[in-house]
């Protein structure tokens, strides 16, 4: 194939990696092309990704690299344009062809017109390319007796600059005096032409600047990770701020809420008192009646029996003897009295019962008032004790296609669902959905504790819950408890909902990343947490008497901002951990 010297440019046949003309061209998937050690030295230098020099582009598999042999034998036949203007033999001591005319660079004059100095860079770039393809470095020392000495050959075959002194700064080998423009990769140092050929013969050595380049990449590559790592560690610092400021303002309401509680309690406790010694003064009123009673009665029977004393006296003294007899029966006997013996004021039966329940009272509520503190402690380290004992009841959930609506796409594991735009050729079953973009998981259960993690990122809109056995699959679903449905769904990227007769509005300062699932059976109750920050966001309790089964909605993508996939995480996995591996 012949090309048009005029439209060959040297820029355009070099290797962004060694900046020297191609060899062994190949392309990337991203359309980009290097030589074949160039890349393949890039890649191996990068830990984990496959990163193009160029544009970046991240390639999840190392790409599969074949040379392009199009741009292969232009690029040879480049060199034989350039190189037949002086005639460099090559190992054989053949030309390596014909005349041709000189190639044009693009962009500048004609051939004619370039400074002698410009075009002998130009001629000793491709010669020493041509070289190093040629004959590989450690069969430098094998080169022909009609080729220039070792010394010579090495310089053309690894030249960086295109003359003999400028590698490395312009330093120069201790022992050889001669410049130190290659690089061993064996012995990781800069050695000079004559080191290569003697004491570093065999070993792995090529042209420092492209080296150094590979070299430059990987740091770029590297200062990208650790502005990734800075971003990470940034975001970190905002949450843990976020995080104090939700602290201090739950802080500030228990502050409010303790003090009103407690100025509750105080005006409690002064209603109480006022009550208790309205009762002991009721008593002592009481008392007080019955006393003036007593005294009243007395003081009757005491006038009464002076009044007849004072009658019995004037009789004995009496001398009319008609009188006498006639007034004596009256007087003959004592008259009735009330017995007085039995009847006493004593005190009321309540009298001191209430300062000795007082007393209690006030005992008690001062012992739960000194535990107080240590109970408010122990509640929030039993929370997280009660969310790590969760992982005991972790369940292996996967979803059930045959429950799946037409529009869901599953991963191949069962664990990854998303909605689609078109619906997928699945037959209609009794089992499966046809409304509703919802699907099941599995294994049901009816009995038992049951925990699950389901992973919703950035989703704007989720339901996540608890299905009975016997719900309805087909057509419009009125999603509650009464219908087997209980489950906590998300709208509009912030509005959080349990669904009940009375839809329950939540509301969370944090947007959780994964959402834990517990299920108590016996109790009732099935409850939602934020896995990320270890927080209970809502508890239902009510009764299950059938099967029930994981729910799953990732409801469609009308925003365009809803597409991710909601993904369930391993079983018993630190959910933090794993979402990092991924």
């Amino acid at each position: 194939m012949s090309l048009p010297a005029e439209f060959l440019s040297e820029e355009q046949l070099s290797c962004s990696i060694c900046l020297d003309i191609f060899i062994n061209p190949v392309s990337t998937p991203c359309g980009h092309s290097f030589c074949l050690v160039c890349i393949t030295s890039y890649w191996e230098g990068q830990s984990k990704t496959c990163l193009c020099p160029l544009c970046k582009e991240n390639f999840r598999k190392r790409p599969e690299l074949h040379i392009n042999h199009t741009l292969k034998e232009i690029t040879e036949q480049f060199k034989r344009m350039a190189e037949t203007s002086v005639s460099p033999r090559n190992v054989s001591g053949d030309y390596l062809g014909a005349q041709f005319p000189q190639p044009k660079l693009a962009g500048q004059f004609p051939p004619q017109e370039f400074s002698e100095q410009l075009m002998k860079e130009m001629k000793n770039r491709i010669q020493r390319s041509a070289s190093s393809e040629l004959l590989p470095p450690h069969q430098l020392s094998e080169a022909s007796n009609d080729a220039p000495s070792p010394s010579g050959m090495i310089k053309r075959c690894y030249s960086v600059s295109g003359t003999d002194g400028g590698g490395s700064d312009g330093q120069q080998c201790p022992k050889h005096g001669q410049c130190l423009e290659l690089f061993c990769k064996t012995d990781q140092s800069c050695i000079c032409t004559v080191c290569a050929e003697t004491e570093h013969q065999g070993h792995s050595v090529g042209p420092a600047k492209r080296e150094i380049n590979i070299k430059k990449s990987q740091l770029r590559i590297m200062e990208v990770e650790l502005q990734g790592l800075i971003t990470v560690r940034e975001k970190k610092i905002t949450e843990i701020r976020s995080s104090l400021s939700e602290i201090q303002a739950i802080a500030d309401q228990e502050i409010a809420g303790t003090v009103s509680t407690f100025s509750e309690l105080m005006s409690a406790v002064e209603r109480s008192q006022a009550e208790l010694l309205e009762v002991v003064e009721m008593g002592r009123r009481a008392a007080e009646l019955r006393s003036q009673a007593f005294i009243r009665d007395l003081e009757m029977e005491i006038a009464n029996l002076r009044k007849r004393s004072s009658n019995l006296s004037q009789l004995v003294q009496s001398q009319d003897h008609f009188t006498f007899f006639k007034t004596y029966p009256a007087y003959s006997s004592l008259p009735a009295t009330k017995n007085w013996t039995d009847v006493a004021l004593t005190p009321d039966p309540t009298a001191g019962a209430v300062l000795r329940n007082v007393t209690q009272v006030v005992r008690e509520i001062q012992e739960s008032m000194k535990k107080l503190p240590e109970i408010c402690l122990n509640t929030e380290n039993s929370l997280e004790s009660k969310l790590w004992r969760l992982q005991e009841y972790a369940m292996d959930v996967t979803l059930d296609r045959d429950s799946a609506h037409p529009r869901l796409i599953l991963s191949e594991d069962g664990k990854q669902v998303r909605c689609s735009d078109r619906y997928q050729n699945v037959p209609d079953t009794a089992e499966r959905f046809d409304r509703v973009v919802c699907v099941l998981g599995r294994p049901g259960f009816n009995s038992g504790r049951h925990y699950w993690l389901v992973h919703v990122g950035e989703k704007t809109d989720w339901d996540l819950g608890v299905a009975s056995h016997f719900i309805n699959r087909k057509g419009k679903i009125a999603a509650k408890p009464a219908n087997g449905f209980w489950f906590l769904s998300l709208r509009d990227k912030h509005e959080y909902v349990f669904r009940a007769e009375q839809s329950t509005t939540i509301s969370l300062q944090q947007k959780p990343q994964t959402i834990g699932v517990f299920v108590d059976y016996e109790k009732g109750q099935v409850s939602f947490y934020n896995a990320d920050t270890r927080s209970l966001i809502f508890t239902f309790t009510g009764t299950f008497v059938s099967v029930l089964y994981p729910f799953f909605s990732p409801c469609t993508n009308k925003s365009g901002k809803n597409e991710a996939p909601l993904i369930i995480c391993p079983a018993g996995s630190a959910e933090r951990s794993w979402l990092t591996e991924k």
